[in-house]
């Protein structure tokens, strides 16, 4: 794998940067509600229970969310050379290149079999990154992505999420015959939704995803970030043919608890994917809010704009060694980062303590200690 350095081929067609439209971010675009700190307690508190329930279920200690792996692999991103002055902010100010790592996952608490078809998200990891750090983090060298695949976060705000955490709390222990049952009528909502134009986040939430392949999905980070003097929400998505074939491509889950994983392992057995990390800048506060989390920024207001592109070479994205090396030892946090990509909002605030909280939890029940790596030679895979 070619180690971090300056990138001297990379160059894309990016739209022009219209700096006069991009919002510069003043404190004011933050809203605390006086009962936030009550919120989040009870958030952790909530997810805590979720981890104990999984726990005791499948005798070890998984993620809050996103407890399933479908593969970790590791790849390179390298920063665009023609970027936009305004657009060279934090982990994009130079052309360079680093070594990622990239996790894809389901979003439930609990290790379901794929045939309960939920949301996926993408953990990722850039290591070896420079520059001043968020607080709590001096010494880290790393900036981590959490991403989903839908461009909106499924609640408005922590108080709202907080409602349907408690709703995921109740079913964590469901027995998973239930689940899958549940999933497929759900499916059939949204299958029908989708042929008429339609979708619904809320029904995908619930279980009513359609079963197609992982790789095919752009992942977002549906809630936004400081981009320097900025403000910026994050988009990864699959190019080049080899990634564009899987798109609409229905994975078979009956009688194969680990359909998801096993389309993962066999694309990157002889494959190589490719992926753009694109920023929308916020241009316009009323449309585009900080602290509804819900509502999706229109691109026809502010597109995505290319700033990185990430390449995957063949390998193997399952087995023992990376369960156990890879999966249990590392977290992604969005606070893990630079101060030029501080998160902002509700749920970006409520996330700090309960991330904290999931991979303090895992650590101590699993006796494994979480590790972030610093350099390429100190990744886990």
């Amino acid at each position: 794998m070619p180690t971090s350095g300056t990138c001297k081929a990379l160059t894309l067609p990016v739209p022009a940067a219209d700096v006069a439209s991009f919002v510069r971010f003043t404190p004011d675009m933050e809203i605390v509600r006086d009962d936030e700190v009550e919120t989040f307690s009870e958030i952790v508190a909530t997810l805590r229970r979720i981890m104990r329930t999984a726990s005791d279920d499948e005798g070890s200690a998984s993620r809050a969310v996103h407890a399933k792996s479908h593969g970790i692999v590791r790849g390179e991103l390298a920063v665009l050379e023609d970027l936009d002055p305004a657009l060279r902010q934090g982990l994009f100010a130079e052309p360079k290149v680093y070594p990622v790592l990239m996790r894809f996952s389901t979003n439930p608490g609990d290790r379901l079999d794929d045939g309960a078809s939920v949301p996926r998200g993408l953990g990722l990891k850039v290591v070896g990154v420079e520059g001043e750090r968020l607080a709590g983090t001096e010494g880290e060298c790393t900036q981590d992505f959490v991403m989903a695949d839908a461009p909106a976060f499924v609640a408005a705000d922590a108080r709202a999420f907080l409602k349907s955490l408690k709703l995921h709390a109740d079913t964590t222990d469901r027995p998973e015959g239930l689940k899958k049952a549940a999933s497929a009528a759900l499916r059939g909502v949204e299958a029908l939704l989708e042929s008429v134009g339609g979708e619904s986040a809320v029904l995908k939430a619930l279980g009513g995803h359609r079963n197609t392949h992982v790789l095919a999905s752009s992942f977002y980070s549906q809630v936004p970030v400081l981009f320097g003097p900025y403000v910026a929400k994050f988009r990864l998505s699959p190019v080049g043919p080899e990634l564009a074939s899987l798109k609409g491509e229905e994975i078979e889950t009956r009688g194969r608890p680990d359909a998801l994983r096993e389309a993962v392992a066999d694309f990157f057995e002889s494959q190589t994917g490719t992926f753009d990390l694109c920023a929308q800048l916020l241009t316009n506060r009323a449309t585009m809010p900080i602290e509804t989390a819900n509502v999706v920024w229109p691109e026809a207001e502010s597109p995505y704009r290319t700033l990185a592109r990430i390449t995957v070479p063949p390998q193997p994205v399952w087995d023992r060694a990376r369960s156990e090396g890879a999966d249990e030892s590392l977290s992604f946090s969005p606070w893990h980062g630079l101060a030029a990509h501080r998160p902002l909002g509700s749920i970006m605030r409520a996330r700090r303590p309960a991330y904290e909280m999931s991979a303090s939890f895992r650590a101590s029940r699993n006796g494994c200690p979480i590790h972030n790596p610093r350099s390429e030679a100190d990744m886990p895979i």
